[in-house]
């Protein structure tokens, strides 16, 4: 095993000889071994240092790291202490959201239709404020995608063609988003066993940056495979939309002709 003297294990773990100290005072790391006047470090204070730095690198406090180590030590659920469960609940992709006044949303909407509201609250578009039977005030969570709704809606397309479409494409997602996670699923698996919850600080990194890139990749890929998608289908609905045109102009001339 290996051991370090103090100024090693610092360097080691990337922090300062005072911080190594600091976190011994406050329990956050065992104490070292003595030998003599000599103290000896292991790998497991420099896997404690490393949980410690990663955790202060992600925004936590060192109240809220003495509560973690602590959760550890009394053997509470790894899943919430390790951070796993907030990880994968957090939503993948924060959109910009604004808090409206009901009428202003009838107003941007056209309409106050109780089944156009519940369809967009369904959607997860909206959330009524409050708990009138009619909000006075609306949060639309997604204001890029109601952008995109006005946009289309300024051009005669309908909302409620609008939201068909919606409809559909959450259905055709989610049957992928179904995919890669089921994927991600069997690949966090792959020669443990479903329900493997991980038992150490190298597990726990592990599985974090894997839930991290999966989330990560799942977003690019699905994102760029979308757009190279819709370009080549436009092309192939253009190149019929066209023929099509052609054939009705040819048969239109040809009984001119006649």
């Amino acid at each position: 095993m290996t051991e370090y003297r103090i100024d090693d294990l610092a360097r080691a773990a990337g922090t300062t000889v005072r911080n190594v100290r600091g976190y011994q005072d406050r329990g956050l790391i065992p104490r070292p071994i003595r030998r003599g006047r000599i103290a000896i470090y292991t790998e497991q204070h420099l896997s404690r240092l490393k949980v410690i730095n990663d955790l202060l690198r992600r925004g936590f406090t060192m109240s809220h790291i003495g509560e973690f180590l602590s959760g550890l030590q009394r053997g509470d659920d790894l899943v919430e202490v390790l951070g796993l469960k907030d990880l994968i609940t957090e939503p993948i992709q924060r959109t910009p959201s604004q808090q409206v006044p009901a009428g202003e949303l009838f107003d941007f909407l056209g309409t106050s239709d109780p089944d156009v509201l519940g369809q967009l609250q369904d959607a997860g578009l909206i959330e009524p404020l409050g708990d009138d039977a009619e909000p006075a005030a609306y949060l639309v969570k997604d204001t890029e995608t109601f952008d995109a709704y006005r946009s289309m809606m300024d051009i005669g397309i309908p909302l409620k063609y609008i939201l068909g479409l919606q409809r559909q494409l959450d259905e055709e997602l989610h049957t992928v988003a179904k995919t890669l996670i089921t994927a991600g699923r069997a690949a966090i698996t792959e020669g443990r066993f479903d329900g493997w919850i991980p038992e150490s600080d190298e597990e726990s990194d592990w599985a974090m940056t894997f839930i991290r890139q999966l989330r990560h990749t799942g977003r690019v890929t699905a994102h760029n495979s979308l757009n190279r998608a819709l370009d080549r289908e436009l092309t192939r609905q253009l190149d019929d939309y066209l023929a099509i045109a052609r054939r009705r102009r040819d048969g239109e001339n040809t009984d001119q002709g006649d």
